[in-house]
């Protein structure tokens, strides 16, 4: 990528500027063609299309962690190393970004390396974990293999319950915490009788989705 259009892309996520490298005649257009094919194959990945000729400034912070994702993919990266991608997003948008990264590494072949502080979205989305206090390394393997109540309780002080996610079937951490009393408290009292209680009806919204949408926005690592 010439620094002309790395100038452009730290600014603005258009990846459809004029310019490329300063090579004359026919070897100046087939390096350009080559950008162009490169940088549209990145924003196919990212789903950043529609977003190519907006100012970065005026993004969401999902749909910037995107554009910084197809930056480094237009750079033809085979590794990605990420730094809590998922900070300040909301939980649609944190699902949508590692989704995105599950889809990179599945389907494309890309080692994606990633520092994540929430546990449920790492054992969710990695294939591999690595658990770390005081800079050092105290396990390193699949996340069943390493999340569990005495882990969670070594590595943050925090008392827990480690359960199988009924979705990716993963470990998934339930603080219990000081003050689980508190819980207690507002529990529904045991001799409730519920037998004369209406039941209320769940109701669920279906709307036709892209295949390959949701494949690479499965919850789970495969």
């Amino acid at each position: 990528m010439s620094e002309h259009l790395a100038r452009r892309t730290r600014t603005r996520c258009s990846f459809s500027t004029q310019g490329g490298t300063a090579i004359s005649g026919n070897s100046a257009s087939r390096a350009w063609a080559a950008e162009r094919v490169v940088l549209s194959a990145a924003l196919g990945a990212t789903g950043t299309e529609e977003l190519a000729e907006r100012a970065v400034d005026e993004l969401s912070g999902g749909q910037r962690q995107r554009v910084w994702i197809a930056m480094a993919l237009a750079q033809e990266a085979e590794l990605l190393l990420l730094e809590e991608p998922t900070t300040f997003l909301d939980i649609a948008h944190q699902i949508d970004v590692l989704g995105l990264l599950l889809h990179l590494n599945s389907d494309q072949g890309r080692t994606v390396v990633v520092v994540l502080r929430d546990l449920n979205l790492a054992c969710r989305h990695a294939s591999h974990v690595i658990a770390m206090r005081d800079g050092r390394i105290v396990a390193a393997d699949a996340p069943s293999d390493v999340i569990d109540a005495e882990s969670v309780g070594t590595g943050f002080g925090l008392e827990s319950l480690v359960i199988d996610d009924p979705i990716c079937h993963t470990p998934l951490v339930i603080p219990i915490g000081s003050n689980h009393t508190q819980c207690d408290a507002h529990a529904a009292p045991a001799h409730l009788d519920r037998s004369d209680q209406q039941e209320t009806p769940v109701r669920t919204l279906a709307r036709p989705i892209d295949a390959s949408f949701a494949r690479r926005s499965s919850p789970c690592s495969s």
